[in-house]
């Protein structure tokens, strides 16, 4: 997980997941429990028939509380992430503008999850679990849901297929799109058949059983209240992972269900563009900018953002309009903070090349006004049609363009000429 000096964990994917990695004891089996999870083997099997995945043994079901949710969701983070990670990955957040400054990642990552929490598939043990304050009128697609998983598991291990993308932070993002995708695409289309529909006669249904879940109004106060990057993260894998699973169904057919396991898409480019993932369409490697940092910098954690992530920036500072016009036109991206602890000053590095001259100018008009924003302060010192340099809340910056790659250098001490 760590590479010298420097870590690719990203904790927001990893939290994601903490809900499909639940190790805890289970409750004792309620009449309740045993009644809704005795629906669970027919819903596998109308699961099998639908995606082709062979059901090979029973999945096990049982009930468990929030409390006990996020209980282990705290231990959990203690097992997985030091403090150094996580404040690696908070930095991170934090020098992008994506979260404020006196945000905490960990507690706001576990209450937002906690709060989510419907249920879960643990891949360790083999177990499905479901929290005892799911609506009734919700358990059987819930269960649907977390079966989907299952079966998922039993043919093509999970573990392995995410331990297989944590090269890669947009890849691993793009990893949990297929799991989190695939099965609200099942659950989905299990429901629709039980109503004589089904998605693979219409796209359109599929395009708007997407949104369903938007627009809660005020069930969930955490996820109502989390900053956008937060908010949009947590919903991509699920609605985006949905369509993507749809159009390669469209395409393949039942072998669609495997295909995306055995050729796991690289970036969440692909899972918002399907047609990039049949063709195979890489995620470039830009170069990053040369600070000429002194002695004492250290690399504290490196790592790309991907389309998805480049269109929060751009909907958080810029405007969705603005992200839906330049994000799709992404190509590679690499970023690294590197530190000096003597100083107590941590320098981001950050270039993302884009498809054209034209909209690589159009990003760096877009993340100079990001700047702005995300800054209390910011004064420029020089200006040009292709740079810009001055001074932000935590130092000296130096945004450029150079043909269709924009970069960035923030947080150099003033000191420095």
């Amino acid at each position: 997980m760590k590479s010298q000096e420097k870590s690719r964990h990203r904790l927001a994917a990893v939290f994601s997941l903490l809900l499909l990695l639940y190790a805890g004891p289970a409750p004792a089996q309620s009449s309740r429990a045993k009644e809704i999870c005795g629906l669970a083997n027919r819903i596998a099997l109308d699961l099998t028939e639908i995606s082709g995945m062979k059901l090979r043994h029973p999945v096990p079901c049982d009930y468990i509380t929030k409390e006990k949710v996020n209980a282990f969701l705290n231990q959990r983070m203690k097992d997985n992430a030091s403090p150094e990670e996580i404040r690696a990955e908070e930095l991170t957040l934090k020098k992008f503008g994506f979260v404020p400054q006196d945000f905490n990642l960990a507690q706001n990552t576990i209450d937002l999850l906690t709060e989510q929490a419907a249920a879960f598939y643990d891949y360790n043990k083999k177990k499905l679990f479901i929290t005892e304050s799911t609506p009734s009128d919700t358990q059987e697609p819930v269960l649907a849901h977390e079966l989907s998983h299952a079966l998922a598991d039993q043919n093509f291990n999970l573990a392995r297929f995410i331990r297989q993308g944590r090269k890669s932070d947009d890849g691993s993002t793009a990893r949990l799109a297929v799991m989190e995708g695939q099965a609200t695409w099942l659950m989905t289309e299990y429901l629709a058949r039980k109503s004589g529909q089904s998605l693979k006669d219409s796209p359109a249904l599929a395009s708007s059983l997407s949104h369903l879940g938007e627009g809660a109004g005020g069930e969930y106060p955490v996820y109502d209240n989390a900053p956008l990057y937060m908010r949009l993260t947590l919903v991509f894998p699920y609605a985006r992972g949905m369509l993507f699973q749809n159009a390669v169904c469209q395409r393949d057919g039942q072998e669609g269900f495997a295909e995306v396991f055995r050729r796991a898409p690289l970036s969440t480019q692909q899972i918002i563009h399907p047609e990039d993932y049949f063709s195979n369409v890489k995620p470039t490697q830009p170069e990053l900018p040369d600070a000429h940092l002194p002695r004492g910098y250290k690399g504290l954690v490196d790592g790309e953002l991907g389309e998805l992530e480049h269109a929060v920036l751009l909907e958080q500072f810029a405007g969705k309009q603005a992200a839906e016009e330049i994000a799709p036109h992404w190509r590679g991206c690499n970023f690294e903070l590197r530190e000096n602890k003597k100083a107590r000053r941590v320098v981001l590095l950050y270039a993302v090349e884009w498809d054209s001259e034209e909209s690589g100018r159009r990003y760096f008009a877009a993340y100079r006004e990001a700047l702005e924003k995300k800054w209390q302060k910011m004064s420029v010192a020089s200006e040009t049609a292709d740079s810009v340099t001055g001074s932000g809340d935590d130092g000296r910056f130096e945004l450029r363009l150079k043909g269709a790659i924009v970069t960035s250098v923030e947080g150099l001490d003033p000191a420095i000429d």
